[in-house]
């Protein structure tokens, strides 16, 4: 008896090893696309009520609502993405079309810091380094941009097979996680609070930050401030980099044009302010929808991007939870059964 009992276990150690050791070449040759397959987790998670509602109370068509909710993000996806490309690229042209005038700029920025404190931000040598980076990063954009859009189509490929056989596939999980039913349960429970206040505060979180952003520009008077209010508010869903990418150029612009006052008025304004509005809205916010603990937040964040990149804002708090609550089923399946 004991000899079988130990060959049972044996065996399952040894098909455990192998299902991880699986799991972890999967998840090295995916990496790339993870924040698609993690997207459409999110995506399923935020409308399957709905979507159960409409096609099994209404007897809606599965396919045809499945295509009608992909439609509808589609659109929400979208619609800031080609306003921020159709506003932002006359920018960029300008921009390469004028390098020169750019590094000018730069000098003049360096001088200006320099004439008021001594110190020498950029030579001559970081200025020509800074315009190679520039015209090198294109190449990186179209690269990246090219990995954005086939995570997209992964996403909403496998949002589209998790909404059709959804039920089905929840069943299963359920069958193949070796927990009792009460802690299932509340996995499920908070995964689905997790993901909805991350996932439905992030852009209140973008759009508080740039409103604030659109008013720091317009008090320090720079030109087209509804513009970059509006770039900075998207590119706000990066933390503390997001916003720098837009506010920081702007204030060197002012410096080497000679707005001094105005540049130093946006420089404090935009890190007191705009850098700050973020973490103050994204703890109260995720404190107020999901009960979220801020350290859970701080952390999440920093661990999530890490690992998973842009859905790692959502991800990454997800995983610090899930570490504390694995930690007391633990101690409910084991102390329990010992007790026993």
């Amino acid at each position: 008896m004991d000899n079988l009992t130990f060959n049972n276990r044996l065996r399952q150690v040894i098909l455990l090893g192998l299902i991880i050791l699986i799991l972890l070449v999967l998840f090295g040759t995916l990496r790339s696309l993870l924040t698609g397959m993690l997207g459409a987790v999110t995506l399923y998670i935020l409308t399957r009520g709905m979507y159960f509602q409409h096609t099994m109370k209404h007897k809606w068509n599965k396919s045809l609502t499945a295509f009608l909710y992909i439609f509808g993000f589609l659109i929400i996806v979208a619609i800031p993405i080609y306003a921020s490309v159709q506003l932002v690229s006359p920018k960029i042209n300008e921009m390469l079309k004028n390098q020169d005038a750019i590094m000018n700029s730069l000098k003049g920025f360096s001088d200006r810091v320099f004439s008021m404190t001594g110190f020498r931000v950029l030579s001559e040598s970081n200025v020509q380094n800074i315009s190679e980076k520039v015209t090198s990063l294109i190449p990186q954009l179209l690269n990246s941009t090219a990995n954005v859009f086939s995570n997209l189509l992964l996403m909403f490929f496998i949002y589209y097979y998790m909404l059709m056989n959804g039920l089905d596939m929840e069943k299963q999980l359920t069958r193949m996680v070796p927990l009792k039913k009460s802690n299932i349960d509340q996995l499920t429970s908070e995964t689905k609070i997790m993901v909805k206040a991350n996932a439905l505060g992030i852009p209140i979180i973008c759009a508080v930050q740039g409103i604030f952003a659109t008013l720091g520009y317009w008090i320090f008077g720079i030109e087209d401030w509804g513009l970059w209010g509006f770039v900075t508010g998207v590119l706000a869903y990066f933390p503390i980099i997001g916003t720098m990418a837009v506010w920081v150029p702007l204030v060197i612009y002012q410096f080497s044009v000679g707005d001094t006052g105005p540049g130093i008025g946006l420089t404090i304004y935009s890190i007191i302010v705009t850098g700050n509005v973020d973490y103050i809205t994204r703890l109260s916010l995720m404190k107020k929808m999901g009960n979220v603990h801020p350290l859970v937040t701080v952390m999440g964040v920093i661990v999530g991007l890490g690992l998973f990149g842009f859905i790692g804002l959502i991800f990454g708090p997800l995983l610090i939870s899930y570490l504390f609550i694995l930690i007391k089923i633990y101690v409910n399946e084991f102390s329990e059964t010992e007790d026993n």
